[in-house]
Parts: structure tokens; sequence; C-alpha cells
């Protein structure tokens, strides 16, 4: 089962034991907690650069902050006769009452969280809070697990493009991207129209984040793409269309090291086997892997299979080959 159908899948459980009345479910790159495969039914979807914004400049509810509790919740307020300029704000004025934030964390990385919205009803109650505070480990670990998925197949379709570049205002509009852009963008997010992907917005609202010190992460985010892993990045560039500056995202395919991160972590590897990966693929033998790590030859081998285990291959070409995405 495919991360997308196993979200799908567990809100059909969830619902049946916390009901709910719209959801975010927003994966993250594990090392930045920067968002880049989003799962959504809200109010109105056209919203969504708004509600991404917003949600990123909200500084409580952080899915990022370590000292986060597993699970929160918190109410959605409004001000009178103001426009909606908060995150909270926005929500009331969908009608939404209380919005409970379950993050996805482990040893390993931050993996996302999920938001549920309530509308016009009652609270999150503490029972409601301690059964997702439950569930938190599994589906962590679940999602997490699905990603391995993503790195068995290759498809040379993107190789050879250069960086596309998509210039965002402050509030997130597109202004313009260069002519690369297209083809990354209709493979993220296919389907007809200029279509800009969630991930685009989030790194983007990660570069405002960061400028207004609510979050130090960098703003950047690694996902798959057709069949190979991109590298999402945001920063600042010179003045564009009567502004004084915009938001450049850049995409990108991502570097071997930045892949075998991600599948090392997706694997659950430890510190000591992602040091291990990493020899390797660098072209370490048994050998010289041992003399680096001050561990025995036996000792390499004990970790080496249990790498195996862990990745479900059984070579080290082969492990090799899906952490880097090399044929």
């Amino acid at each position: 089962m495919n991360e997308r159908d196993l979200r799908i899948a567990i809100l059909d459980v969830v619902r049946t034991v916390v009901p709910f009345d719209h959801y975010v479910w927003l994966l993250t790159d594990p090392e930045s907690c920067v968002g880049c495969l989003p799962l959504a039914d809200v109010p109105d979807m056209r919203e969504i650069p708004t509600l991404i914004r917003l949600r990123y400049l909200n500084a409580e509810n952080r899915w990022s902050d370590p000292a986060s509790r597993t699970v929160s919740t918190l109410a959605a307020t409004a001000v009178d006769g103001a426009p909606p300029s908060s995150w909270r704000e926005h929500l009331a004025t969908h009608r939404v009452n209380d919005v409970i934030t379950t993050l996805l964390r482990d040893q390993f990385g931050c993996w996302g969280f999920i938001d549920l919205w309530r509308v016009d009803g009652t609270a999150f109650s503490p029972t409601e809070c301690a059964h997702l505070a439950e569930l938190a480990a599994m589906i962590t670990t679940g999602v997490r697990r699905s990603l391995l998925a993503t790195f068995e197949t290759s498809s040379g379709s993107l190789d050879h493009h250069e960086p596309a570049i998509v210039l965002l205002g402050d509030d997130l509009r597109l202004l313009t991207q260069t002519a690369q852009a297209d083809t990354y963008l209709r493979a993220l997010l296919p389907g007809a129209g200029p279509p800009v992907p969630a991930v685009v917005y989030n790194v983007g609202a990660q570069l405002l984040t960061r400028e207004r010190k609510i979050d130090a992460n960098p703003a950047q985010a690694r996902l798959p793409l057709a069949g190979r892993w991109v590298t999402v990045r945001a920063a600042r560039t010179g003045p564009t269309h009567g502004a004084a500056t915009a938001i450049a995202v850049s995409i990108e395919p991502a570097t071997p090291a930045e892949r075998t991160d991600v599948y090392a972590r997706s694997a659950g590897l430890t510190g000591r086997e992602m040091q291990l990966l990493e020899l390797l693929v660098n072209g370490a033998d048994t050998r010289s892997v041992a003399g680096h790590l001050f561990i025995s030859q036996h000792t390499v081998q004990d970790h080496l299979k249990s790498i195996f285990a862990k990745c479900g291959l059984q070579t080290r070409k082969a492990i090799i080959a899906r952490a880097t995405g090399a044929a």
C-alpha cells in the first residue's frame, strides 16, 4: 500500500473513535520538518496557499518543536470586525471551533502532523486526545516504513532537466516560473492548468517563518517524484514585478547524499548503521569501514545483516543502488 492510500485508510479508522469534519495531514522532510506530501479535506481548496502560510506562521501547535506534546488542541477564535490575519481567525471564518494536532515524530525524524477540525461542534475531549496519543507511534512507524516503497523504482524522465525556479510573493501568490518548471510541476501535480504543488508553498512559508524567527529550520524539503527524489528549496531573490524581493523556489534532483539520508531514516537505521551505509555509498569495503568506525570486521558484518533485514534487501550493491538511485 502506498503512503497516500495508507493515510486515507488510517483516517477512516481514526474517524470511528475521534469524529472530525475536516483534516490536513502533512508529511514532512524528516530533517527539516518542512511539508512535502500533503493530504487535505478543507472547506475551500483554493485557500490552500493562505492556510499553509498562516499555519507556518502560527507559533502554537508547532510540529517542528521537539518540546511539543504528541497531541494537543487549539480552539479556533476570531476577532470581531478584523480580517482573518491569523491561522485561528481564518479557521473561525469557516466555523471551525476546535483543532486537534497529532505529531508524527520518532527517533529517526519528524514525519509530519495531522490536524483534525471540528465545525460548530463540541471540543475535542481528553479521552479523544488519549486515543490519538495511543495511535501516534503506530501511525508514525507505518507512514515512515511506507516511504521505502518510493525508492524502489527509477525513471530517467527528469534526469536531464535543469533546476526549475518558481517565484512567489510573500502572500505565496505565483508570480512567474522558468520554462523548466512546467515539467517538474506537472509531475508533482498532474492535471490541467498551471499547477503549483503544495510543497512549493510549504518551502516558501518556511522561509517566511525563518525570517520572523518563529522556526530556524531550513526552507527545504526532499520528496519522491516520478521514481526519483527531488529537493525543493526557497530563498530570497532580487526585485521582481514591482516587489522589493520575491521568494524563489527551486526544484532539482536530490543528490545521492540527500536521498541516502531519507532512505536510511525511512528504513529505521541506527546512527551507526547510517554511518556504515554512508561509507558503503562512498565506496568503502569491509576492512576500511571497520577501520573508520573502530570496530571489527565481524561487527561490520553484523551491522550489514541488520541493514539488509530493515531494508528488505540482500546485497550491498542492491542497498547502494536503492539508497542513491544509481543504476
